[in-house]
């Protein structure tokens, strides 16, 4: 599926995601969502739920996206919260704000982007959920990403560790914007 142009189509998403989940005996995915809207759209399904969220400070200093309220009850039905440094950020991002320049991790970034900021989304959560050891290795996984607000990006990936993120296996399109 092809979105005319990126932004919200969540819902639409979600129930690619939950038909191919089912015809493909897919049992874990992950779900980039910051205030945990996104993630909601996810349940009641078969499968297991990761939602990645932006790393605390990631917008303003101290600043946590996901309400105290949105991550508890998203644990209570059994989903995997995870709030940590993005994996194409952290120092390097320190580093070239501080002296300029472009790093690995920026230039990896950028490269995913050609394929839209959902993609590159869709690539970074798989590796940051598997290691973290949130979904199993060497399975394939459904990953959802957005641009902006609300998810507009899903692909079948099995992912590699961090150390070994070139390994990655970008499987099978979903859905994605134009």
């Amino acid at each position: 599926m092809y979105f005319s142009k990126p932004g919200n189509y969540t819902a639409e998403v979600a129930e690619l995601v939950s038909k191919y989940a089912k015809d493909h005996a897919i049992n874990h995915v992950v779900v980039a969502s910051n205030s945990g809207t996104t993630a909601q759209a996810f349940l009641n399904n078969d499968y297991h739920v990761v939602c990645v969220t932006h790393q605390v400070g990631f917008r303003s200093p101290g600043q946590d996206e996901m309400a105290p309220e949105m991550r508890e009850n998203l644990k209570a039905v059994g989903v995997d919260v995870l709030t940590t440094t993005h994996l194409m950020g952290g120092l390097e991002r320190a580093a070239l704000r501080k002296n300029g320049g472009n790093g690995i991790q920026s230039i990896t970034a950028s490269t995913l982007r050609m394929f839209g900021q959902g993609t590159k989304v869709c690539l970074e959560i798989a590796c940051m959920a598997l290691d973290a050891g949130l979904i199993p290795f060497g399975e394939d996984i459904l990953v959802v990403g957005g641009t902006g607000r609300g998810a507009d990006t899903a692909w079948v990936i099995q992912p590699a560790h961090s150390h070994t993120f070139y390994e990655s296996k970008v499987k099978q399109l979903i859905c994605k914007p134009l």
